[in-house]
């Protein structure tokens, strides 16, 4: 049986994974966007808007990320 340290490390790992695969995927569809020259659909303050293929960042960083 696993003990509540090695679940957390488990957990924690997983998330690690979770986000870099977040974070891939975001940076392939942005690629892709530009190369397509395709707006990014997405929500701001409730507002449904679409952003121009040469404003999309390359890259993302979240809310609870250290900069």
């Amino acid at each position: 049986m696993k003990n509540t340290m090695e679940i957390k490390e488990q957990l924690k790992e997983l998330e690690e994974k979770v986000n870099l695969g977040l974070k891939e995927a975001y940076r392939k569809m942005a690629e892709f966007k530009k190369k397509n020259n395709s707006p990014l659909i997405v929500s701001r303050n409730g507002k449904v808007i679409a952003v121009p293929s040469n404003e999309i960042l390359p890259t993302t960083i979240s809310k609870n990320e250290p900069v």
